[in-house]
C-alpha cells in the first residue's frame, strides 16, 4: 500500500512539474523527420516491433523523449548521432509531425490467460504488491493524457512495451545497468515497474497492444 501511495504521489508531482518546451509545427516537421522513416515508418507506424510506433503518441511526450535522447538522459544506441545538430525547434517540429499522424493497431496475441491477467493489471493494478492501475495516467482505452505528457500506449508493439517496462524496473533497482531507463519524471514509471514480475509485464504489454 505504501508503494502505491508513493507512486500516486509521484504522479501528482509529475502533473505539477512539466518543463516548458518549444511549440512544434507539424508541416515543418515532415521534412525534418525524413531520416526517421527507415525505423519508425513514414507515418510513424513502424513495422518492426523493435522500433516504437510514434504516430499519435502525444506531442509533449515525444518532444521530451527527443530532448532526453539528444542530451543523453535517455541513451539509445540506435539513435546515436541522429539528433546531433538539431535545434529544440527542430525536435519540436518532429514531435508535432508524428503526433499528428494516425496511429495503427499492432494487436494483441490471442491468449485468454495472458489477456485476462493483462487487463487486470492495466485496469486494477496489483494491490498486494503495490502496482497502481495503468488507467490513471494512460486512460481506460490507452489513449494517454497529452496535456500531462503521458503517452498513448494503445496499439503499441507489445515487445517494445515489455522492453520499456523491464528497463524502468532495472532503473529502479540498478541505475548503473546500461539497460536501465531513468528519464521518467519523479521516478513514476520506475516506481510502478519495480513491483511488477515478468509475467505481469508480458501480459500487460500484450493487452495494451490491442487497446484502441
Amino acid at each position: 500500500m505504501r508503494t502505491m501511495i508513493v507512486a500516486l504521489t509521484g504522479i501528482a508531482a509529475l502533473m505539477l512539474f512539466q518543463p516548458t518546451l518549444a511549440a512544434g509545427d507539424a508541416d515543418a516537421g515532415k521534412g525534418k523527420a525524413a531520416a526517421c522513416a527507415a525505423c519508425h515508418g513514414s507515418d510513424g507506424n513502424s513495422a518492426a516491433a523493435s522500433f516504437p510506433r510514434l504516430a499519435g503518441l502525444g506531442e509533449k511526450y515525444l518532444l521530451k523523449q527527443l530532448v532526453d535522447i539528444q542530451s543523453g538522459d535517455r541513451p539509445i544506441a540506435e539513435m546515436t548521432g541522429l539528433l546531433t545538430g538539431l535545434s529544440e525547434q527542430d525536435l519540436a517540429d518532429i514531435a508535432a509531425f508524428y503526433d499528428a499522424q494516425t496511429p495503427k493497431l499492432a494487436g494483441s496475441i490471442d491468449d485468454a490467460k495472458s489477456l485476462t491477467l493483462g487487463e487486470r493489471v492495466y485496469r486494477a493494478g496489483n494491490l498486494k504488491t503495490g502496482v497502481p492501475a495503468c488507467t490513471g495516467c494512460h486512460s481506460p482505452a490507452g489513449q494517454g493524457n497529452a496535456p500531462a505528457g503521458y503517452p498513448m500506449l494503445g496499439g503499441q508493439h507489445a515487445d517494445y512495451l515489455a522492453k520499456q517496462l523491464h528497463a524502468f524496473r532495472t532503473g529502479a533497482h540498478d541505475e548503473e545497468d546500461p539497460s536501465a531507463r531513468q528519464n521518467d519524471v519523479s521516478k513514476v514509471m520506475r516506481g510502478v515497474a519495480a513491483q511488477m514480475n515478468d509475467q505481469e509485464i508480458k501480459a500487460v504489454a500484450n493487452y495494451i497492444s490491442g487497446l484502441h
